[in-house]
């Protein structure tokens, strides 16, 4: 119900799964010039610059120079993207550029500039450097197909759940010497019937129909291989009923390409935007153009950014699932919703009922959430109708609002905005009863507390969002939100958070579109125990998977949800959830504590090891990752959790631990008080949080937004100490590089032969660097 007044799948890793592994598509070529620098020379200017865009594009013309000087080259150029900020949190501006060639994006082509003060902090660059080719050639030699390559390696060399390859020279037990696609590997299990439709493609050059390249990738990514095979047996007849149509106002910048909508691709939901870029493919030390169909394929399980070969249309280059498994403006005004919601939960920092009992809560942070939680202008308001006054202010008195819809999704189906939502009494009050009991059919018992369980999810999924708003991630950076109040970015995009998810179970998903384009959080039932257990209800879970939409919003921009996809960078992406997880529950008295225990009904919870400082619990380094079983995005992540943890303990001893993560409400006026939470205020400069639980995560936040698209451990943990430097004037410097060292990130840890899937040969480094031996 709702009164009318005038007034954005990333998953958890799965334990005891009844349902077989969810299909998931991610790879891309490691490109080898890419680079993230964070001691950048100063730059002369006749006159003194201050303006952040007017110093990114002196420092774009430095960094484009060739060793010989600066060559201009015709067709070649870039332009700034829209998703450019000023961080309010910070002062640091943020500029993501892209390379244009020819009058078409490199789609994997980028800087990203860090500017404060007038200078360039930092910047990552993986900018095109080879020969420009003459107008559009056609591809002589197809993409390198990594998928292909993949299911046809050994089945013995896969070792975890993403089926990625242990490094040579490692062996696991009871290897086979089948194939990973003859093994039954889920993102195989089309691979004969892609082999089978390329084998009938005509080979002469040319640049093929983006209807034959969607439907070939159909095949590959179809998790059905019914499906596939029959779109492989009957190629021509789905091709003759697709159709494409222009579409105008596509994202982004208007290069010279035009885009369209495919319709009618099997296995869609929504018609497939579509247009020609050039992407880099490595050739060696160096990289050669390609010409790509890019795509973005929103299906019941994946949303695919994806990348074919334009002139051999069945060859995937790159596909990133977008799906992991894990002053103000005016407002309107008066009236209100009509009381203070509440709600009965385990309040924040209860991390599952087994912690702590309900209680009955009533929060929103004033400065995230200045409307509440319950209410949106109506021309932002799924359930409005078209004919109402935008200006008009819905006040819901369901679990439905500005930043959160929250319901149950039982059918595991795709549509949301009508599914059930428990109503608050007359009072906004939430209050339901919550009681699991064995029966012989567990099934039952969690729908039996279905309005208890959306209204966790509803609290924890608001929570989350406004305590990461008031460290910095706000609406300019990409933020979920249906209204975003005039403060910037794209709004539309609240979190559609479904209870009890249908579709599986044993586990949780996140999907993260670009920002304007609302995030997706499943939950799911886990029947590890008798009565079957609801993820809704453990907290680290929620915020593990909340987190997705954090770090892939954050890193290289919120209109680039591709830089989080594979490999170290992937890892992170789920590490980061782990960390947050780990530091929301955590209290003034060291623990060890493990992740997704209480869901999984397992004492050590669902990684490898609990998170602890104590090497014979939790051993992991960063060498760890060359181990068999760890080049998966999961296993790597835990080991980026690990490495947080322990510099989170390094800041602790410094600095004192806070009770809350929460920083003081704003005055009326919008001011902030320090109170005990914050240094005293320094004119022009960000606020500083005194104790170290607060200034690490307030620092892995900031670092987020200064790291460069796909990057490595290194690239973060070097982003998290300049952020320090922009913080504090780098006054924990030698803090954080001991709790990164002491798990063998040091400054002397290498990696060599990098792979896409997060491969290579590691080494730790336990030193610190030299001003920090004293």
């Amino acid at each position: 119900m709702r009164s009318t007044t005038k007034t954005s799948l990333l998953l958890l890793a799965s334990v005891g799964s009844a349902l077989a592994q969810r299909k998931s598509l991610s790879h891309g070529p490691q490109l080898p010039h890419a680079r993230f620098v964070t001691e950048v020379p100063r730059v002369a200017s006749f006159v003194p610059l201050t303006a952040p865009r007017d110093v990114a594009k002196l420092h774009l013309g430095e960094i484009l120079k060739r060793e010989d000087g600066y060559i201009p080259v015709e067709g070649v150029d870039y332009f700034i993207r829209e998703d450019s900020y000023e961080d309010d949190h910070t002062g640091v501006a943020h500029f993501y550029v892209r390379q244009i060639i020819n009058g078409l994006e490199v789609a994997d082509a980028d800087i990203s500039l860090n500017i404060k003060d007038g200078h360039v902090l930092s910047y990552g660059d993986s900018f095109y450097r080879g020969d420009v080719p003459s107008g559009m050639p056609f591809n002589e030699e197809p993409a390198h197909d990594l998928h292909a390559e993949f299911c046809a390696r050994p089945a013995r060399h896969t070792t975890d759940e993403e089926g990625w390859l242990v490094p040579a020279g490692q062996t696991v037990m009871g290897g086979t010497s089948e194939t990973v696609a003859e093994s039954g590997h889920p993102n195989c299990n089309t691979a004969s019937f892609v082999s089978n439709a390329r084998s009938r493609i005509a080979q002469e050059p040319t640049i093929h129909d983006p209807k034959v390249a969607a439907l070939h990738f159909m095949i590959a990514a179809h998790p059905s291989p019914q499906i596939a095979h029959h779109l492989e047996a009957d190629f021509d007849g789905h091709l003759g009923q697709m159709y494409s149509t222009p579409l105008h106002h596509f994202r982004g910048h208007q290069t010279a390409s035009p885009v369209e909508e495919i319709h009618h691709l099997p296995g869609t939901l929504n018609p497939v935007p579509v247009k020609l870029v050039y992407v880099q493919s490595p050739r060696g030390s160096k990289t050669k153009l390609t010409l790509a169909w890019k795509m973005e394929v929103e299906m019941e399980d994946n949303w695919y950014e994806a990348y074919m070969d334009a002139s051999h249309p069945s060859h995937i280059h790159s596909v990133m699932d977008w799906a992991s498994d894990a002053a103000i403006a005016p407002i309107p005004q008066e009236p209100k919703a009509p009381a203070t919601p509440s709600y009965r939960v385990w309040k924040w920092g209860i991390n599952d009922p087994t912690e702590g009992k309900r209680s009955v809560e009533s929060f929103h942070d004033t400065l995230a959430s200045p409307i509440g939680w319950h209410s949106i202008p109506a021309g932002n308001d799924p359930l409005a109708s078209t004919s109402s006054d935008p200006s008009i202010l819905v006040n819901h008195t369901t679990t439905f609002g500005n930043n959160v819809f929250a319901h149950e999704n039982w059918e595991g189906a795709n549509a949301w905005v009508d599914n059930y939502r428990p109503e608050a009494d007359g009072d906004m009050v939430f209050d339901y009863a919550y009681g699991p009991k064995r029966s012989g059919d567990s099934n039952v018992p969690p729908k039996d507390y279905v309005n208890a369980t959306i209204t966790q999810l509803f609290y924890t999924s608001n929570m989350y969002h406004d305590l990461v708003y008031r460290y910095g991630f706000d609406e300019k950076s990409g933020n979920f939100q249906q209204h975003n109040f005039g403060r910037g970015g794209r709004e539309g995009d609240g979190v559609i958070a479904n209870a009890q998810d249908g579709s599986g179970y044993n586990n949780a998903n996140f999907m993260t579109p670009p920002d304007g384009q609302n995030g997706r959080c499943r939950m799911y039932i886990w029947n590890t125990a008798t009565p079957y257990r609801d993820g809704d209800l453990e907290a680290g879970i929620v915020i593990h998977e909340l987190s997705h939409g954090l770090s892939t919003r954050l890193t290289g921009g919120p209109a680039n949800s591709g830089c989080l996809a594979w490999g170290e960078s992937g890892g992170m992406g789920e590490g980061w959830g782990d960390y947050i997880a780990t530091s929301a529950r955590s209290n003034k008295v060291y623990s060890d504590y493990p992740m997704g225990a209480w869901a999984a009904n397992q004492v050590k919870g669902i990684r490898n090891y609990p998170y602890s400082t104590n090497m014979t619990i939790n051993p992991s380094t960063y060498k760890t990752l060359d181990k068999p079983g760890y080049w998966g995005v999961h296993a790597i992540g835990e080991v980026w959790a690990e490495i947080l943890w322990i510099v989170q303990q390094k800041l602790i001893a410094k600095h004192g631990y806070s009770d809350t993560l929460f920083p003081p409400q704003a005055e009326e006026d919008g001011t902030v008080p320090e109170g005990d939470f914050y240094r005293a205020r320094v004119a022009n400069k960000p606020l500083v949080p005194i104790h170290g639980n607060t200034l690490l995560l307030q620092l892995v936040i900031s670092g987020m937004k200064l790291q460069p698209c796909r990057p490595s451990f290194f690239d973060a943990r070097d982003a998290i100490i300049q952020a320090d430097e922009i913080l504090t004037g780098g006054e924990n410097r030698c803090e954080l590089w001991a709790g990164f060292s002491e798990r063998g990130l040091g400054p002397d840890a290498t990696i060599i032969g990098s792979t896409p899937w997060g491969g290579g040969v590691r080494s730790d480094d336990f030193s610190l660097p030299q001003s920090c031996n004293y």
